[in-house]
């Protein structure tokens, strides 16, 4: 049965790791994605579903317990904002060196530092380019809606077990303040241990029994050719996201002259600067990234090559997505940025007034 909640977008990713089927949540409060680990005590799963809910010591020990519950074939996450993101870089290095997969939510805030608790998306770098030490990618989803937090917990867990990678929604402090209404249909049960078994026997700590040996989970490899074919391995999948799993989405496009190019909550203002653009006879369209990594690089070369005369990139930050839609775009048309910092949003007539300054 279709159920329809009023909910904030924290208050979405809350419920849906509920429904998804999560196995246990691993957290610490820091604004503005509190309401996250606050809804999950409000509703104790651990009554309905025996969902784990723990509120950790810090965002180092919450990463790690993650890392534990991903080694067991759990489906486990976390969720911080900005600071407490990169306070968990070593463990999701380690997450991604052991090929363990998990979801985790970054509700931006301004910085740099412990900054502002205002909606930025100067993380960006963090999650796509930098997050940790080694060679290695997450999933990165941007979402732009609340029924976007709630459905992208569903599919982040899906992703995440489908290639073995860690994923990372990337939202901001102003999607995940906002309240909106959200389809909550959906409902999947935890699995059981013989159904962890049956799917994850192969590499989970499933424990010892008839026919299997013993699965040790490990990032640490001191032999460098071996590390170096792990490596190749890792690179293999990253390859296969790329070619499988790019997502984005359009907005009058087929006769665009000027491609606005935005993800997350800059995208919502750019799609009602694009329909001030059409009112006013400026044929401008919307690109919005679904996922960031991997990035739609392809898709915009094309927009480029067919002859669209400019791209303009709104984010609330310094200017970070724009270098990717730059080596998509190869120098073909000229791209560029326009954004705000520190907390501070721009409104759908900055954004077509910028537009208008690059024609």
């Amino acid at each position: 049965m279709e159920e329809v909640k009023l909910l904030k977008g924290n208050e979405a990713i809350a419920l849906g790791a509920i429904r998804s089927g999560c196995d246990g949540y691993f957290g610490y409060p820091i604004t503005p994605q509190s309401e996250i680990l606050e809804t999950l005590m409000e509703l104790r799963p651990w009554e309905t579903t025996g969902m784990v809910v723990l509120q950790a010591e810090s965002e180092v020990a919450s990463i790690n317990m993650v890392y534990g519950g991903a080694a067991c074939g759990k489906r486990v996450m976390t969720s911080s904002s900005s600071p407490g993101v990169s306070l968990m870089a070593e463990g999701l290095s380690y997450l991604a060196g052991a090929q363990l997969p998990c979801l985790v939510v970054n509700v931006q805030r301004g910085g740099p530092g412990l900054g502002t608790i205002g909606p930025s998306q100067s993380d960006y770098f963090q999650a796509v380019k930098g997050t940790a030490h080694g060679d290695f990618h997450m999933i990165v989803l941007a979402p732009t809606s609340v029924q976007e937090m709630y459905d992208g917990v569903f599919d982040g867990f899906d992703l995440a077990f489908r290639y073995r990678v860690p994923v990372m929604m990337l939202a901001d402090g102003m999607i995940g303040q906002m309240m909106e209404k959200v389809v909550v249909s959906r409902w999947r049960p935890r699995w059981t241990a013989d159904e962890i078994r049956a799917q994850w026997d192969g590499w989970a700590t499933t424990g010892r029994h008839a026919g299997r040996g013993q699965n040790v989970i490990t990032s640490l490899e001191l032999d460098s050719q071996p590390q170096e074919e792990h490596n190749l391995r890792l690179q293999d999948i990253y390859r296969e996201i790329g070619a499988r799993e790019v997502r984005f989405e359009e907005t009058l496009t087929d006769d665009a002259e000027y491609v606005i190019v935005a993800f997350g909550s800059s995208a919502r203002i750019s799609s009602e600067a694009v329909e001030m653009a059409r009112r006013e006879g400026i044929r401008a369209g919307l690109l919005r990234p679904i996922t960031l990594w991997p990035f739609p690089s392809a898709r915009i070369g094309e927009l480029a090559a067919r002859g669209v005369k400019g791209f303009l990139v709104p984010e609330l930050n310094a200017g970070q997505m724009i270098e990717d839609v730059k080596l998509a775009v190869e120098g073909r048309a000229p791209v560029s940025h326009f954004g705000r910092m520190g907390g501070m949003v721009f409104a759908p007539e900055d954004v077509l007034g910028a537009l208008k300054s690059v024609m």
